[in-house]
């Protein structure tokens, strides 16, 4: 009992502890901050956690508008559209000219090798008429020779028809030149091979002979005058 009562003696005594001293201090919140000023990564009044996902805004809305989408495919749709149609209307545009020329160079060659035949009838009907040929058989021939050209001219044959009128070199080949008191000069005096058209383009130009004019007064008389007599001794 002694012993008991000189350990509870010398035993220390314990304060009682304090609800300053229990409570430890916040780890996240600084000790030495102002009063009144919040951290620098505390979030402001009204605004969203930090961790919270961020606001797409209005241009995430518009690229995600199935509406959107669905114009602008259209819009492509459209485009891809409209060069078809041009890509077809170009070729079907040259497909109808590809044609035409294909024709037209069918019926050049065709009319290039019936030309001779009708220079035969022309000069047939020329050696019928010095030779005083039957009148009834020269007309037969004619007739057939102006149903051949009807026939050819529905297909674009045009026969040129040049004598009197002015010389066309784009269209005819002068093969000589003669003084003609009727004709003035350049004028086609005779031709010798009929020319033609085939529609507007020409087939194959026509031979003539072109007028020079009428010769000239000096020229006659250059070649009128007489040589000059030889000087003589005099008397």
């Amino acid at each position: 009992m002694k012993k008991t009562k000189n350990q509870s003696k010398s035993a220390p005594k314990k304060r009682p502890a304090t609800a300053e001293a229990e409570a430890p201090a916040p780890p996240d919140m600084p000790c030495d901050l102002p009063s009144g000023e919040a951290p620098e990564d505390a979030p402001l009044g009204g605004e969203p956690a930090p961790d919270a996902p961020p606001d797409a805004g209005p241009a995430a809305e518009t690229e995600a508008d199935p509406l959107q989408i669905l114009a602008d495919e259209r819009d492509e749709l459209n485009e891809r559209l409209l060069r078809l149609r041009a890509d077809f209307d170009n070729f079907r545009k040259r497909s109808i000219r590809e044609r035409d020329e294909l024709m037209h160079r069918a019926s050049e060659n065709l009319m290039e090798d019936l030309i001779p035949i009708l220079d035969h009838f022309s000069l047939g009907f020329e050696v019928a008429e010095q030779h005083e040929a039957n009148p009834t058989v020269v007309e037969g021939f004619r007739l057939v020779y102006d149903q051949a050209l009807n026939t050819l001219g529905k297909h674009g044959l045009v026969p040129l028809d040049v004598v009197g009128k002015p010389f066309d070199p784009h269209r005819q080949e002068a093969i000589s030149h003669l003084s003609s008191e009727e004709h003035p000069a350049d004028t086609v005096i005779a031709q010798t091979r009929r020319g033609y058209l085939l529609g507007d383009r020409l087939l194959r130009a026509a031979q003539v002979v072109v007028s020079s004019g009428c010769a000239s007064a000096a020229d006659a008389g250059f070649a009128e005058a007489p040589s000059p007599e030889p000087p003589g001794d005099d008397p």
